[in-house]
């Protein structure tokens, strides 16, 4: 048995669906075949709860009797996506270097998926920051719980602070220490 095999194999490709509800989703690989499981406590084993659909993500699966499967995340990657008309400071956010700003740690306040958005406020400050869903989607995610550790990078728009990037508190410590 090779290091490969204990391992697993290497895949990348696009998250075709996840559903935090159900506790799954699938991912399609970028060489094709069937679609891959991935349960979410692969996914909270690399720190989040959520993954947007068309990410791009690279994990490790093994074959097991019921198809390939995740079994651990190496890498998410946004789904490639523009700023919806109608979100207002829209223009500004299309303006923004990513990498401006710092990464502040917050906690989930609400988020409602059907309404499109949800407020966090960051630690040490009173103010609510918005959370849009489709900023939530540009940095890979899908979803966010109440009471969710997460980083934010924070921008003061023409209503208050507002979320431009939201990342999951582990994968914040992960890439600080890189």
């Amino acid at each position: 048995m090779t290091d490969d095999d204990q391992n697993g194999r290497k895949v990348r490709g696009k998250v075709k669906w996840f559903d935090p509800t159900k506790g799954f989703g699938f991912i399609v690989s970028e060489g094709g075949g069937a679609d891959i499981l991935l349960h979410a406590n692969v996914l909270r084993n690399f720190g989040q709860s959520s993954v947007a659909d068309t990410a791009g993500i690279e994990i490790l699966v093994q074959e097991t009797e019921r198809g390939t499967q995740a079994v651990e995340v190496l890498r998410i990657e946004p789904p490639e996506t523009g700023i919806p008309v109608g979100l207002e400071d829209a223009e500004l956010l299309n303006q923004l270097d990513d990498s401006g700003g710092p990464l502040e740690p917050a906690r989930v306040k609400w988020f409602d998926k059907t309404k499109g958005f949800g407020f966090a406020n960051v630690f040490g400050r009173s103010e609510d920051v918005f959370v849009h869903v489709e900023i939530l989607r540009r940095s890979g995610l899908a979803d966010l719980q109440p009471g969710e550790a997460v980083c934010l990078r924070v921008i003061d728009g023409k209503r208050g602070r507002m979320a431009t990037r939201v990342s999951s508190w582990e994968l914040a410590q992960r890439e600080s220490e890189d």
